[in-house]
């Protein structure tokens, strides 16, 4: 199969995608396009999942916020119920690509300096797809990876409402992307500390979430394993999580 696709449903959508071949989902296109221009992907096909209904969309259901995965940043900004999730959202890119991104795109994409990823780790959510579901804490495998499978599509994500929230991000002065951002939050079961922009990929960092819960000195982040690059050396990402770490919590307050 090659070419542009647009189906009008997801089983269609899915139909597409195991026909075989390298093909791409498109969601909002600020991931997919560059890396396409750039040669670093060369799909065999593209789904647009533009016609799909059902996809998009802001609602609460008891303890969570659910978001349909082709709710564009900029929607989220404005509708999310969780005041920090919406800024975070608010805070990505500039306002062209707040308005073409998609909360399923990016989280699908698992970029490593992604804003997104951070949040659904740090409110414990739930990514629903077309095949059944997977929880924050085994969805994200690494650069670029995913639990997700080939013909699997993120239908919407539900977050968990928590107690108080922040995102702090340090940003890359010209791509908005995270040199660090932390998620915190804290739920009457414990905190949840998410860390993107540090790492290979968002990880939580459980040393904080334990110094939270007991009320005791924020540590310190290792940097063995860390990013080390032109824009941040590993050991100046390692000060800036405990920095944007201490900002996130006071912005709780």
């Amino acid at each position: 199969m090659t070419g542009y696709h647009r189906p009008a449903t997801l089983d269609e959508a899915a139909a597409l995608a195991a026909t075989g071949g390298d093909i791409a989902y498109l969601a909002g296109g600020h991931t997919l396009i560059p890396a396409m221009k750039s040669r670093l992907r060369a799909p065999d096909a593209l789904v647009d999942l533009a016609r799909v209904p059902g996809l998009s969309g802001v609602s609460r259901e008891g303890e969570r916020v659910w978001i349909g995965a082709m709710t564009r940043h900029a929607e989220v900004a404005k509708s999310a119920p969780i005041a920090a999730l919406a800024r975070l959202a608010g805070g990505i890119g500039d306002p062209q690509v707040r308005e073409r991104g998609t909360l399923g795109g990016s989280v699908a994409n698992n970029d490593p300096a992604a804003d997104y990823p951070a949040a659904v780790l740090g409110l414990d959510a739930v990514i629903e797809t077309n095949r059944g579901s997977h929880a924050a804490d085994d969805f994200f495998l690494g650069m670029f990876a995913t639990a997700l499978e080939e013909v699997e599509i993120v239908t919407r994500i539900g977050f968990r409402v928590p107690q108080a929230a922040a995102y702090a991000k340090f940003a890359h002065p010209a791509s908005r992307y995270a040199l660090i951002g932390v998620f915190a939050a804290r739920f009457v079961d414990g905190a949840r500390v998410a860390v993107t922009g540090a790492g290979p990929g968002v990880f939580r960092w459980t040393e904080a979430e334990a110094a939270i819960d007991a009320g005791a000195a924020l540590p310190e982040l290792a940097p063995d394993d860390l990013n080390s690059d032109i824009h941040a050396g590993a050991e100046y990402r390692a000060h800036l999580a405990r920095v944007m770490l201490r900002r996130a919590l006071g912005d709780m307050a």
